[in-house]
């Protein structure tokens, strides 16, 4: 009998969601293939172009209202009470901060456009050149 055990040996089988687990995490330690470096590679392209301009815009945008929230209370606070006799001035120059603070917001979103355009034409080549490699 203890020869039939050690012709056999031990063997156990994992079920499919082990398996599928056991997959994933040798996926993470096997050398990658030229394909799909090329492949992560375009991805990484793709998603910087889309980051920076998202970044650039976000700074515009809390900038903007930041600016515009510093001129809303100079006008709606006791802040220009603090004044005196140039409260009126202090209501004055808050709506221009306001305004301009309200149109730097205004165009984060033309500035988006704006860098992620030209983000795209500097990666162009390189993404089609990827593309058209994995497409063959």
């Amino acid at each position: 009998m203890e020869n039939n055990k050690k012709k056999n040996g031990f063997s156990y089988t994992y079920s499919a969601k082990e398996q599928a687990e056991l997959k994933k995490i040798r996926e993470k330690y096997a050398p990658k293939t030229e394909t799909e470096d090329k492949m992560e590679r375009l991805r990484q392209l793709d998603k910087s172009v889309t980051q920076k301009a998202t970044v650039v815009s976000m700074i515009f945008g809390i900038i903007g209202t930041l600016i515009l929230g510093f001129g809303m209370s100079l006008v709606m606070t006791e802040i220009s009470e603090m004044l005196g006799s140039y409260e009126n001035l202090a209501t004055v120059i808050g709506a221009i901060i306001g305004v301009l603070g309200g149109t730097i917001a205004g165009v984060a979103y033309p500035i988006y456009n704006f860098v992620s355009r030209r983000e795209r034409e500097k990666v162009a080549p390189e993404v089609i050149r990827l593309a058209d490699e994995l497409l063959r």
